[in-house]
């Protein structure tokens, strides 16, 4: 393929945070070797690889002068992803919550992610972290299902200062359902539900009910 710009970037990895080390001019011809998500990685004439954004690479020619179609990125890369990170916000069990999390897909159909959570009541506040386990059946789908089941810590520090109370952490396991719905490029809206249980010190459990939604992209 042949630059049409007036050069072109070619940095050392993937992404806008790598050193641009190489300029290749206009009429160069570069060979393409492989893509990662928005990024390609090339040669040059003089025996140079580096990565080229796709903005860049799309004003690129065939060698007979005609435009190349790249594409975008597509809803069938969210099952070659790797690496997900996403936040949210919601309710757990009458309080407000903030969550973030990050997963690695073990496979397109399993992922393992870490997530900690902010819990913001009107007589105590919370955090809490957990490890999951999340399963899609269908990653393929634009509105796809998930299951997830997990295990953590919860710590409740009560904001009362009429009566003494001591702050609470007590282990917590989950199970809870949701949804990816793919938006573009590396975006994903995500909705959840999880039925906590407390296991508190106590003679009972505590149920909590969890209601959350928000972004995630993926890498």
């Amino acid at each position: 393929m042949l630059v049409s710009d007036p050069y072109v970037e070619l940095r050392t990895g993937p992404g806008r945070g790598f050193p641009i080390f190489y300029v290749a001019g206009q009429g160069d011809q570069v060979t393409m070797l492989k893509r990662k998500t928005s990024w390609f990685k090339v040669r040059t004439p003089r025996g140079k690889e580096g990565w080229v954004h796709i903005d860049q690479m799309q004003h690129t020619l065939h060698l007979d002068g005609a435009p190349i179609d790249f594409g975008q990125l597509a809803l069938g890369d969210f099952s070659k992803r790797r690496w997900e990170f996403g936040m949210g916000g919601g309710d757990f069990g009458g309080a407000a919550s903030i969550s973030g999390y990050l997963g690695f897909a073990l496979t397109p159909n399993i992922s393992l992610q870490l997530e900690g959570t902010q819990i913001l009541g009107n007589f105590s506040d919370g955090l809490m972290a957990n490890a999951n386990i999340v399963m899609y059946p269908f990653p393929q789908w634009r509105l796809s299902p998930y299951f997830t089941i997990g295990t953590g810590i919860i710590k409740i520090e009560p904001q009362s200062t009429i009566v003494q109370a001591e702050d609470r952490q007590d282990e917590i396991v989950h199970a809870g359902v949701g949804a990816n719905l793919y938006i573009s490029d590396r975006f994903i809206w995500r909705m959840e539900y999880k039925r906590h249980t407390v296991l508190t010190s106590r003679d009972d459990n505590e149920e909590i009910n969890q209601w959350k939604t928000g972004f995630s992209v993926f890498f």
